[in-house]
């Protein structure tokens, strides 16, 4: 059809047409919320790289949970700064953990809402790389039996969902395993499938206080100038038992997250990233764009271009929007 006897504006002229043909419907509970969790009380300290994002302290969770269960979030993604690290990151799994002691706050005091956790060593280990270190580089097989320990312990203290975010190879397979001979066969695995050892995640480190203390994440995080890879890294989960897989970052991997979608039948998850996050802010704060529309159309080209579900620090104030009928 040619123009004139076909206008594509007949169905934009207002706002009652744009939505009846709207393609992408973002919905709160797509939405998950990433929590930071650190020792004391009555703690809620702003993260400076990442203004509206605090650490907070685990007798605050409750108060968290049930704001986000008011705005119709249901999902938490908690990660956890603990009291002491050591190089092996044993407070990852200790029964008393940091982690482990916010499951069970939020299962008393929210329990309809949904908990992942984040199974990774980088935050528990002194010298913040994601796995055991030996002879100055990270051993991937050493490093397997404890993230299985990581996530049987989050398991046990009634984690919903565990999402391994360490790229060691084979991680979903041991994970899988342990929770299956502990009767947690139906705990499902989100895992980080395709992670970029991205520029992106500088504000979070800051928050999670788990930066590398020498060298870098470029031998177990992916490389960003791979594609390919990625479907080999998604296969790989997928065979071993993974149950969502997960982009991260997303804006910058939006090709990335439309291969998975196009390949897989399996849910797909994308991380909207501290970095992506933080951009938003700086600019905002400058004055230089209106912060809700970019943060709205954002999370909208995620979707748009296959994440079936989204990790970001926007999730409250996305939720509001879509509260009140804004987008």
């Amino acid at each position: 059809m040619m123009f004139p006897e076909y206008r594509p504006r007949r169905l934009r002229r207002n706002e009652q047409f744009r939505s009846l043909v709207r393609e992408t419907r973002p919905a709160a509970d797509q939405l998950i919320y990433p929590l930071f969790v650190q020792p004391g009380k009555n703690v809620r300290e702003p993260v400076s790289s990442m203004p509206g994002v605090f650490r907070i302290s685990v007798d605050q969770l409750g108060a968290e949970a049930r704001e986000c269960r008011e705005l119709g979030l249901n999902h938490l993604l908690l990660f956890g700064l603990p009291d002491k690290k050591d190089s092996m990151g044993s407070g990852a799994h200790a029964k008393d953990g940091i982690i482990q002691r916010a499951i069970r706050e939020l299962k008393n005091k929210a329990p309809e809402m949904m908990i992942t956790t984040d199974v990774c060593l980088c935050e528990y280990t002194s010298h913040g790389h994601c796995g055991v270190l030996i002879d100055h580089g990270v051993d991937n097989d050493a490093t397997l039996e404890i993230l299985a320990r990581i996530a049987l312990s989050h398991a046990r203290a009634g984690a919903d969902m565990v999402a391994p975010s360490d790229m060691m190879d084979g991680r979903v397979a041991e994970i899988r395993q342990a929770l299956d001979e502990n009767n947690f066969d139906m705990v499902p695995i989100m895992s980080y499938a395709v992670k970029y050892a991205s520029a992106f995640y500088g504000p979070f480190r800051d928050a999670a206080e788990c930066a590398p203390q020498e060298g870098d994440r470029q031998g177990y995080q992916m490389d960003p100038a791979n594609s390919r890879e990625a479907l080999r890294e998604a296969t790989l989960d997928l065979e071993e038992g993974a149950d969502i897989l997960m982009v991260k970052p997303a804006v910058a991997y939006l090709d990335i997250i439309r291969q998975l979608r196009d390949e897989f039948d399996l849910p797909v998850a994308a991380y909207h990233v501290s970095g992506e996050y933080a951009m938003i802010k700086a600019a905002a704060a400058k004055g230089w764009i209106d912060e809700k529309r970019v943060m709205a159309e954002t999370l909208l080209s995620i979707q748009r271009a296959g994440a079936d579900i989204i990790i970001t620090y926007y999730a409250k104030d996305m939720a509001r929007l879509l509260r009140e009928g804004k987008f």
